[in-house]
This record gives C-alpha cells, structure tokens and sequence, in this order.
C-alpha cells in the first residue's frame, strides 16, 4: 500500500469512527463540501478504461475519489468499492451486483434502478439517496439510509440485520429512519433490529419480513401487505397499522413494545 492509498484509508476510517453511532446525527460534523467527499480523481472515461481492461478480480476501485461523476448506466462487474466516496454521484441504472461497497459514501447519490443484488453495503452511508425501484435482492446491508427515497425498490431476501459482532464500535443494525418507502417489497428480508422510525411503508410488500426489535415509532404501514410480517419486540409507538393486508398472519403482534400507542383499525 503507497502512502497516498494509506492516507486515504486512514481518512476515510477516521470519517467512519465519527458517524458509526448510528443513534447520533454525527453526519453534521463531517464537511461534505471537502476535496475528499464532493470531488472525483476520475473522469467517467478513466473509470470505464479500469473496469474494461483491469486483470484483477474484483476490479480494484476501493478508496477512490468519484463524487459528483456521471457513471448512470456502468457495468461495476462486481468491483470492490470499499471506502469509495461516491456522494452526489448519478448511479442510474449502473450494475452494482455483487459489489462490495463496505464503508463507502453514496450520500445523496443517484441510484435508481440501479441493479445492487447481493452487493455488500456494510457501515455504508446512503442518506438523502435516490434508491427509486433500485434492487436489493439477497444483499447484506448494514447502512444508513435516512431520508432516501426507496419508494419501488426490492428488498426481497435482504439481510438488513445487526451485526452484533461489532457492538463495540456502535454498529447496531441499518437506520431508515424518515425514508420513502411506499410501493417497496421486502419480502423475506430480515431487518431484525432496523430503526425505521417515521418511515413511509404504506402500501409496500413485508410478507415474512422479520422486524423483531425494531424501532418502528411513527412509521405508517398503511396498506401495506404483511402476511408472515414478524413484530416480536418491535416498539410500535404511534406506529400507523391501518388497513394490512394479511395481518391475520402477523407474528409477534401481542409481544411488540408500547402496543396500547400503535394505531390501528
């Protein structure tokens, strides 16, 4: 590893130890108007010359500099992307499956329909992001992606649970909290643990979701379709569980947390 690349990593880890603790708003202290976070080392042509005639496997893109690019539409041919600052960045309709985008910057990047099946997104910042009809399907996502737009996106088969490992470090689990998420399907997704609150899940798909030890307070699941939906433990403060489609099959409805606050039918 050259000094520059090691500077960049101990940059980028220094970044994350600050905003680790998902339960603080520590995002106000990182200056995403810096070099490091709003700009590219790269142009779109520079980025498609590495992913066309790279050997490596995966392609080596880890800690680099591409905020603000356009790559809408790229081929990421499962790259490693790790530490990677990708904010503000257009990301439309790029193939990220099975990228590895641990500890990577996408805050307000654009990523609708971005295809991110079974991609690695842990510890990764994704707040105030696009992720309109993007697909999740079978990923491991430990991120923060509050006040992003998920509304059609798919999370089916997604494990969005704590990595109880990394306790120590604050890691509890994905924040969605204040996000858009009507019309999404997290079918089978485990979110086990999410914090979800004030999050917009009317009409969406949770059928065997598991959102045991949730914070789900002031989230609207209005319509939402919810056979199988596992809520043990979860607190539902104030939680909108109007008109649920299949909530017969709810599992874990009289063991949920503050359940006399829940609005329901």
């Amino acid at each position: 590893m050259n000094l520059q690349t090691m500077t960049g990593v101990m940059f980028t880890v220094a970044l994350l130890f600050a905003v680790t603790a998902w339960g603080q708003n520590m995002l106000d202290k990182v200056d995403l108007a810096s070099p490091n976070m709003a700009e590219s080392e790269m142009t779109r042509a520079e980025v498609l010359e590495v992913l066309n005639t790279a050997t490596s496997n995966p392609i080596d893109l880890s800690d680099k500099r591409l905020s603000g690019l356009d790559l809408s539409e790229v081929d990421f041919k499962g790259a490693d992307l790790r530490w990677t600052r990708l904010n503000n960045t257009n990301l439309e309709g790029a193939n990220l499956s099975g990228v590895n985008l641990d500890s990577a910057w996408l805050i307000g990047a654009n990523l609708e329909h971005a295809d991110l099946t079974r991609a690695s997104l842990f510890s990764t910042q994704v707040q105030r992001a696009n992720l309109k009809n993007a697909t999740f399907d079978n990923a491991r996502i430990v991120a923060n992606m509050s006040n992003s737009d998920l509304r059609g996106a798919s999370f089916r088969g997604a494990n969005m649970s704590a990595d109880m490992k990394n306790q120590s470090m604050g890691l509890t689990g994905t924040v969605m909290k204040s996000v858009e998420a009507t019309g999404a399907i997290f079918d089978g997704a485990n979110m086990s643990h999410t914090n979800a609150e004030f999050a917009n899940f009317s009409g969406s798909q949770l059928n065997n979701t598991n959102l045991s030890d949730a914070k789900l307070g002031g989230a609207d699941f209005s319509g939402a379709t919810v056979e199988g939906l596992i809520l043990i433990n979860a607190d539902v403060d104030a939680t909108k569980l109007l008109q649920l489609k299949g909530k017969s099959g709810i599992v874990g409805m009289d063991q949920t947390r503050r359940t006399s606050r829940a609005i329901t039918d």
